[in-house]
């Protein structure tokens, strides 16, 4: 029950930050950004629904160290530069930077829930 809870707190999150931050910010990423984070997560939920599968469980935690890679990218490649930057895409960076700083968490606890469910 309580790994369930975890994994379920993991996409909550997810989709919190990738909603409201995704939301806000005036087409500044491209579409890649939304669509890589939009199909962990939909991975996260079959991990949630299968909660013996293996293959859903190694998923979700390749495709969140993946999206870790490609945060870091699509925010260092497309911040705008100081006399562009308003207060919203200010604020849809900082939700992007604080979301990717909770990826590293949430790959830890999937792993250890890969490893409850019996993996390697």
């Amino acid at each position: 029950e309580c790994k369930q809870m975890c994994c379920r707190l993991i996409v909550n999150v997810g989709w919190v930050f990738v909603l409201f931050g995704r939301g806000c910010m005036n087409h500044m990423f491209p579409a890649s950004y939304a669509w890589g984070n939009f199909s962990v997560l939909a991975v996260g939920i079959w991990a949630i629904a299968q909660r013996d599968s293996l293959d859903a469980i190694m998923m979700f935690l390749t495709g969140l160290l993946l999206t870790v890679l490609t945060d870091i990218i699509h925010v260092s490649v497309f911040y705008p530069p100081n006399n562009y930057l308003t207060d919203v895409k200010r604020f849809s960076i900082g939700m992007a930077i604080f979301s990717l700083l909770l990826k590293p968490m949430s790959c830890y606890l999937v792993y250890r829930m890969y490893r409850e469910r019996g993996g390697e």
